[in-house]
């Protein structure tokens, strides 16, 4: 299987599919890049190269103690970019891997990168402060703590009724994609998925957003039960000067895999990406 090794030695699987300009993948959590093999097709068969990695922490990625953090997951992708020597990049980050691609151009610069999409992205803060009263208390990511070290496989079964909107009325979720999402999650070892809830939760990335200097696509459902739209894309098309920002109207944090919604992005993707 193909590989990249991090600054601290730690392995990196990735994907490589197709010809053509690069289109990075960076998925949410707790999952894998498996998340985006839809949206990964959708471009090689469009004349793309789609990459998509494992976050360290899970997948056929290494699972080390340390680095669970923003900082270290955006300097693997770098090191993912830089061994690939991917250059005129587009990447597209869903929820912690927006807060991923946010980090990485603000650290690493936008001179390999073309394009940005934020789906469902978590930046600018989740986390409710003084200053971001649209936030989510501290007592909701304790309770995701929580499920993850204790009976992680019942949690994991439990959220994906919140992050495909199953428990709303008319829900076009499936049992298997479901079933996926808990499949994907078990994979994560224990210690990463723990130490996730926090780089997701209680990172800024005001600054970062501000340096993104690129075209950038922030799609955010208005139903989204997971990071809500008002505490993170409402704020984010605010603070990237370059953004086109669309809500799409009933759709809740997981609408890239669910019949409808998945349609309406893989268009918007595409589009994107060839203008």
């Amino acid at each position: 299987m193909p590989f990249v090794t991090a600054g601290d030695g730690t392995e990196i699987y990735y994907k490589d599919w197709g010809t053509g300009q690069p289109v990075v993948f960076s998925h949410g959590w707790p999952l894998t890049a498996d998340a985006w093999d839809p949206q990964a097709k959708l471009m090689a068969d469009s004349g793309f190269r789609a990459i998509a990695h494992d976050r360290r922490g899970g997948g056929r990625s290494g699972q080390p103690w340390h680095g669970n953090d923003l900082d270290t997951y955006a300097d693997d992708l770098a090191a993912l970019i830089e061994t690939l020597d991917l250059r005129d990049a587009i990447l597209v980050g869903h929820s912690t891997g927006g807060g991923e691609v946010a980090r990485y151009i603000g650290r690493h610069g936008s001179g390999r990168v073309a394009r940005a999409v934020l789906l469902s992205a978590i930046p600018p803060l989740m986390l409710r402060t003084e200053a971001n009263p649209e936030g989510l208390p501290i007592e909701v990511f304790d309770e995701i703590r929580a499920g993850v070290a204790g009976d992680r496989s019942q949690f994991y079964r439990d959220l994906s009724a919140a992050f495909f909107g199953a428990n709303r009325e008319g829900a076009t979720v499936s049992q298997g994609t479901r079933d996926e999402f808990w499949l994907w999650s078990m994979s994560v070892g224990i210690k990463g998925a723990y130490d996730c809830v926090r780089a997701f939760s209680e990172t800024d990335l005001t600054e970062d957003l501000k340096r993104i200097d690129i075209p950038t696509l922030i799609v955010h459902g208005d139903d989204d039960q997971i990071v809500p739209i008002a505490a993170a894309g409402d704020k984010s098309s605010k603070l990237v000067r370059d953004a086109t920002f669309k809500v799409y109207p009933g759709a809740p944090h997981g609408l890239a895999m669910l019949p409808g919604f998945a349609e309406r992005f893989n268009a918007d993707l595409l589009a994107f990406a060839r203008g």
